[in-house]
């Protein structure tokens, strides 16, 4: 006889259910995001502001930003331009190191759960997250992607939307989703600075002479030769 605790015990009735399931979710009707785009942070903060004043402040919303602005680690917030580096390796566990704080980032989600289910949800900012994140012992920038799953308005910076490789590090699909962007007259060097890199003559110098290393020495001589002559160039 069949078991009563698996799906094996009534094989029919499982199908029939899967089928269900399915039906139910054809029959739901796709709700889009709105991915609203800023040129800076502040623009966002003055948003959200705004967007306490309307009807729809009580609306699922997140934002998107960097470390920079979300990161509550005492160690890594306070450190110069490798914070991500550095929250990387604390993820990973490297040097028997992990984040307590990434650990609690469900504490925001269920927080701001708790509210709209007693009508006490508001539309808010970056910073408001922040100091939420501290009281509650979790990582805002962690959380607002998190929040991001059941928001119906996210909002972020330009490059966040255009540059593919932040969308895909970010989980961002904008297909079949609407896009605001505000004051997209900037937009032009938004996309020139996210296809742009910057380097000093330093690193140029020192690049040629690892590629000197590299070509004295025949170690793939075909391959560096030729990123030599670019880092001459340049020079």
């Amino acid at each position: 006889s069949h078991c009563t605790k698996c799906s094996c015990s009534s094989g029919k009735e499982t199908d029939k259910e899967t089928g269900n399931t399915k039906k139910k979710d054809k029959d739901q009707p796709f709700v889009p995001k709105i991915f609203f785009g800023t040129r800076t942070h502040k623009q966002i903060s003055q948003i959200t502001r705004e967007l306490k004043r309307t009807e729809y402040s009580r609306v699922p919303m997140t934002i998107l930003s960097s470390r920079d602005y979300t990161c509550i680690h005492p160690v890594v917030s306070s450190s110069g331009s490798n914070r991500n580096e550095m929250c990387v390796e604390l993820l990973e566990g490297k040097h028997g190191k992990s984040c307590l704080y990434y650990h609690g980032v469900h504490k925001v989600s269920e927080h701001y759960a708790l509210q709209s289910a007693h009508r006490l949800y508001q539309a808010w900012d970056i910073e408001d997250l922040v100091s939420l994140g501290k009281k509650l012992r979790a990582c805002a920038y962690f959380a607002a992607r998190e929040l991001m799953v059941g928001a119906d308005i996210v909002f972020c910076p330009y490059n966040y939307l255009l540059d593919p490789q932040i969308r895909e590090s970010m989980e961002i699909n904008l297909k079949g989703q609407v896009v605001i962007l505000d004051e997209a007259h900037n937009i032009e060097d938004c996309a020139r600075e996210s296809v742009s890199y910057g380097v000093t003559e330093s690193q140029l110098k020192a690049a040629r002479e690892e590629l000197d290393f590299m070509v004295n020495n025949n170690i793939r001589r075909r391959d560096h030769e030729p990123l030599r002559a670019v880092c001459c160039s340049l020079t």
